[in-house]
């Protein structure tokens, strides 16, 4: 893949340069997620799920209390902007108090920022502040929380996540559960949303994932944990 085409898809202007719809429309994005990526060798490793099909990079980003695990911080997301200044960076925020965090994403070169609904007293004013630096703006719910949860920020937000593990770790077992979420928020969200399924997914369960809804999916091990990074994505497509 050129990694300069994220740039040339990643978002689509509507009144007053809000941005709605991660790009390209009818197709599914495969977002390889670095949390199981090589760290010694984080840009060539990244760059090589892109090549390989990749579209976009996830960015799982834990501070010890929201999720049982830390992770990494603006620090790496501003490495990676620097080394690959024409990716879109999905930066997923699993953290108490995502306020805290969104100024030094969007600084450090995020594309779009998405925290967890369990933790945000006041969801629109959080989404509002993204919107406002220039970056896409995504609402996530655990695999306990219902779809509606959701309901009343459909409209605001470009990505809809379900998480289809109980986040922390990569490598766990997909929740099958989770798809009649991701249906729901598929079926009440406007056209140009994003459903983004994350946790487990493997080229098994991404035709069911699909099947429910979901043009983006996220995969961690099952791309960097393959050394086909080109035939793991394409299963996840296929």
């Amino acid at each position: 893949m050129n990694p300069s085409k994220t740039s040339d898809q990643s978002t689509t202007p509507i009144t007053g340069g809000r941005r709605r719809s991660i790009l390209p429309a009818q197709r599914v994005l495969i977002a390889p997620s670095i949390l199981s990526a090589d760290f010694a060798r984080l840009a060539e490793d990244s760059m090589a799920a892109l090549n390989a099909g990749g579209d976009l990079l996830h960015v799982d980003i834990m501070d010890g209390q929201f999720v049982p695990n830390l992770s990494m911080g603006p620090a790496i997301c501003a490495s990676l902007h620097r080394a690959l200044p024409s990716v879109f960076l999905d930066v997923h925020l699993m953290v108490m108090d995502p306020a805290a965090y969104i100024e030094p994403f969007a600084k450090a070169g995020a594309s779009h920022i998405t925290f967890h609904i369990e933790v945000a007293p006041e969801p629109l004013a959080l989404i509002e502040r993204i919107h406002a630096l220039g970056l896409t703006a995504g609402l996530a719910i655990n695999p306990d929380t219902p779809a509606e949860a959701l309901f009343p920020f459909l409209n605001e937000i470009e990505v809809a996540l379900v998480m289809s593990v109980h986040p922390g770790f990569s490598g766990q077992k997909f929740i099958a559960s989770v798809l009649t979420k991701t249906r729901a928020l598929r079926d009440a969200g406007h056209p140009s949303m994003r459903v983004e399924m994350d946790g487990g997914v493997t080229p098994a369960c991404a035709a069911d994932c699909r099947a429910h809804g979901c043009d983006m999916m996220v995969a961690a091990t099952a791309i960097f944990g393959r050394s086909d990074y080109a035939a793991a994505i394409a299963g996840l497509r296929a």
